[in-house]
């Protein structure tokens, strides 16, 4: 099947970033090009414990010209659902084209043998399955949601591990009466030590300001099942004995070092959602951190936290040949890490001509950016404005994939007058290509102490007592 060519050009580009081409406008222009021909297409995910969710789009047909556009558009939306809702089966039913398209790709040795492999492992199963069915064979969809958070009674400790700074508040009946940041590099470490030690720091920060701690909840980067470990990549660098034998059980292990209270662990970007959910009194809230890479959660039209992955930092957004490539861990070009962390604004750097200092580490690098803003670097500027770009293009393929009206943004990327830069791109990407969307989709830029350790506050909420 000879490769398509997706040259959708956005209506705003992005200053340093001329090859950008955004996958929300690959789809529409497909949907536009297929009106109410071609053929239906469904993909079921099945997560396992009863939980399948659905998505239907509409393809070429075996023989249309452009039927390699809708294979290869095909597996870029399953790759897209299967970090945000996650899955270990997949069962496909319309054209067999796609189906063994999909296979193909996904199979032992193939181009997302990664993803293959990975939703394998946090599933616990012997492999990753993609089946082609008819329609009449798909499993039901099922959508389970759980109420988790807003807990604030008694004295509580929220912890945020980030990639570049761990941060804890002491929350006693829901005020804080304590928080700190603190520098950590867990990225890099690969004893299991370094990391118990450091979030072991962290509690005992927040505990000399507590009377008694009564509860410890926790917001952290990777998937949490029953409060263990599943992956992470904070701890990519453990080895996998030490990881199973150390790193699963981190938390709780954490939790019975200080009296064994109760423990509620839950990825970062769930938090961050809860946190805009709870302040916002609302629902259909997609919370996005920027910090040392992309972390997102949400919390659904019924108020619940999904069960879903929701690890956009490997969801696809952008579709050029030319799109920059996840090196550090999945292989993959033009998904979100490269766009929504520090790590893209330092890309970015490069091609404004910036030079920042090889030994620092990506954090201190990004500071040194936004300090630039402050100095009126025009240079800096062209970073945040990109990176503005890069968001309002996302918020649209988001939005076809969640129910949303609100988006919560977090983390140090969204800091200063960068930040305010961004954003203000970002809501003109909304304007221009979908005024709708611009006018009903809520986005939320916290004051500076929220998007510091607004996670970690809201983690103490975590646990019920």
């Amino acid at each position: 099947m000879p490769a398509a060519t997706f040259d959708q050009a956005p209506l705003v580009a992005p200053p340093l970033d001329s090859s950008f081409r955004p996958f929300y406008l690959a789809l529409r222009e497909h949907a536009r090009a297929l009106g109410e021909g071609g053929e239906k297409l469904t993909l079921a995910l099945d997560r396992g414990a009863g939980s399948v969710s659905h998505y239907t789009l509409r393809v070429f047909t075996p023989s249309h010209e452009r039927a390699a556009e809708s294979a290869q558009l095909a597996e870029r939306v399953l790759k897209f659902l299967l970090w945000q809702r996650g899955g270990h089966h997949v069962y496909v039913a319309g054209p067999r084209y796609v189906a063994e398209h999909l296979a193909a790709r996904y199979r032992e040795g193939g181009e997302r043998a990664f993803d293959a492999d990975f939703f394998a492992k946090i599933y616990e199963q012997p492999a990753f399955v993609i089946e082609p069915v008819e329609e009449a064979a798909l499993p039901a969809e099922a959508e389970l949601g759980k109420s988790v958070g807003g807990h604030l009674n008694g004295c509580r400790i929220g912890f945020d591990a980030g990639g570049s700074d761990r941060k804890v508040a002491a929350v006693i009946d829901g005020k804080e009466v304590f928080s700190s940041e603190t520098v950590w590099h867990p990225k890099l470490a690969s004893d299991p030590n370094y990391h118990f030690d450091g979030i072991d720091d962290s509690i005992r920060q927040a505990a000399a300001h507590l009377p008694r701690i009564d509860a410890i909840g926790v917001s952290s980067a990777g998937i949490y099942v029953d409060n263990r470990t599943m992956i992470a990549s904070l701890f990519r660098k453990v080895p996998e004995a030490q990881f199973h034998a150390r790193i699963k059980s981190i938390y709780q292990d954490i939790a019975k070092k200080w009296g064994d209270v109760p423990l509620e662990v839950a990825n970062d970007g769930d938090v961050t959602a809860l946190a805009g959910a709870l302040e916002l009194k609302d629902d259909s809230v997609l919370g996005i951190a920027m910090g040392t890479s992309q972390a997102a959660g949400y919390v659904n039209q019924h108020g619940l936290i999904t069960g879903w992955v929701n690890e956009l930092a490997f969801a696809p957004v952008d579709v050029s040949a030319d799109a920059p490539v996840d090196t550090e861990w999945s292989g993959d070009k033009g998904t979100g890490v490269s766009y929504f962390s520090q790590d893209a604004a330092i890309r970015l750097a490069k091609r404004a001509g910036v030079e920042l200092p090889a030994d620092a580490s990506p954090g201190e690098k990004l500071k040194q950016l936004q300090k630039l803003m402050l100095e009126g670097d025009t240079r800096a500027s062209a970073i945040f404005e990109s990176l503005g770009v890069y968001l309002g293009y996302g918020l649209l393929l988001y939005a076809e994939f969640y129910a949303l009206k609100h988006v919560l943004l977090l983390g140090r990327v969204t800091s200063g007058e960068g930040g305010e830069l961004l954003l203000n791109k970002a809501r003109e990407v909304l304007r221009r290509e979908n005024p709708g969307l611009a006018a009903r989709l809520a986005i939320h830029l916290p004051d500076e102490a929220t998007r510091r350790v607004g996670q970690s506050i809201a983690a103490a909420s975590l646990p019920r007592i």
